[in-house]
């Protein structure tokens, strides 16, 4: 694997990683999604050819209504206007070569999200229309201080968070502005592009971010860069701009094989549409004679996260037990709901639990 200097002297067990550099560079988007299937999947067999991560925890976070028509990019026919997904946290532990690290990935502040403009609004208008729908529709979880403290993981044990993009992001408690936050000695990877981008965001993103989200947090606890990522033994992250400009995804080796996460997509069956039983999927990609189907929100980079999809899709392992299936775990993942009781992803992944936790 092709690694170059640490992201930060303060990470050095964190560093750049080149071999996608070549595919990225190829000028016509019809070539660039070829060559990055390729690079994905010569990547993917060296990440599965070496180590594993030592432990990998699902962490639940909140559960909330979301518009069919993004989910699925207007490919099901049916009148339900949302679905229901399950926002989820990954704790990593790694080894590298400056000893045990943990990570942890979506570390979302639940309760800030929700003044994020689009989820704000829409809780008001349900909260008119429907006075019990909210308690229906959402479910309430233990803190993640609480359930790391579970499994003997203490907030100041963990060394790096990361976020696959920044919509609905507050990082105020998180990382604190003046205190510690939440985890006092994490630093924050922060794709440069769209760190930049948040202080005059893109009228098209308004809805999805918190304005002042970043304001106020310290520069010292931030870690921005442009490049993929090795964070140690078995884990990787990789730039996979389109659902954002900043979009990255976390892949890690863990028990079952190599799996991604990230938002591109909002089940499996968006990484592998001919393969569904969600009804319109399989004709939408017969009919464009396409590979996934993107979450879609946000379309002003469409082409370039169509792209993003098919490189995450070729990294992963398939699913043991259904191999028409790739280990794309979305970080808000559609699940089985009455809200909508046709859209049933042909798996929900639920949790990625293996390893171990306490102890040096």
């Amino acid at each position: 694997m092709r690694v170059g200097e640490p992201v930060d002297p303060r990470l050095a067990w964190i560093r750049t990683l080149t071999q996608l550099e070549a595919a990225r560079a190829e000028c016509l988007p019809g070539r660039r999604v070829r060559a990055l299937g390729e690079a994905g999947r010569a990547l993917g067999d060296e990440l599965r050819a070496n180590g594993r991560v030592l432990g990998v925890k699902t962490l639940d976070n909140a559960t909330l209504p979301y518009p069919t028509r993004f989910a699925f990019n207007g490919a099901v026919p049916l009148p339900w206007p949302f679905v229901i997904m399950t926002h989820r946290t990954l704790l990593v532990r790694v080894a590298t070569e400056d000893g045990v690290k943990q990570l942890l990935f979506n570390p979302t502040d639940s309760e800030a999200a929700r003044n994020t403009p689009f989820f704000r609004n829409l809780t008001a208008s349900l909260a008119t229309r429907f006075p019990f729908a909210e308690r229906l529709l959402t479910k309430n979880v233990d803190s993640l201080e609480v359930q790391l403290s579970r499994i003997g993981v203490r907030p100041d044990e963990i060394d790096v968070v990361a976020f696959d993009h920044f919509h609905t992001q507050d990082l105020r408690s998180i990382l604190g502005t003046g205190d510690g936050g939440r985890f006092p000695n994490a630093l924050l990877l922060a794709p440069s592009s769209e760190w930049r981008e948040w202080d005059a965001l893109h009228p098209m993103q308004r809805a999805w971010m918190i304005e002042d989200g970043k304001r106020g947090v310290p520069a010292s606890r931030v870690v921005t860069f442009d490049e993929d990522l090795a964070l140690g033994e078995g884990c990787l992250l990789l730039r996979t701009p389109g659902h954002t400009v900043g979009n990255q995804t976390l892949f890690v080796h863990g028990k079952e094989g190599v799996f991604g996460c990230s938002e591109n997509g909002c089940s499996a069956d968006n990484w592998s549409p001919t393969a569904s039983r969600i009804p319109g999927l399989r004709r939408y990609a017969t009919d464009y004679d396409v590979e996934v189907i993107l979450n879609s929100n946000t379309p002003e980079y469409g082409g370039a996260q169509y792209a993003s999809m098919v490189l995450e899709r070729n990294v992963v392992d398939a699913v043991p037990g259904d191999r028409e299936l790739v280990q794309m775990f979305p970080s808000s993942e559609v699940t089985a709901s009455a809200v909508a009781p046709l859209i049933r992803p042909r798996i929900e992944f639920g949790n990625r639990d293996s390893g171990v936790f306490a102890g040096p």
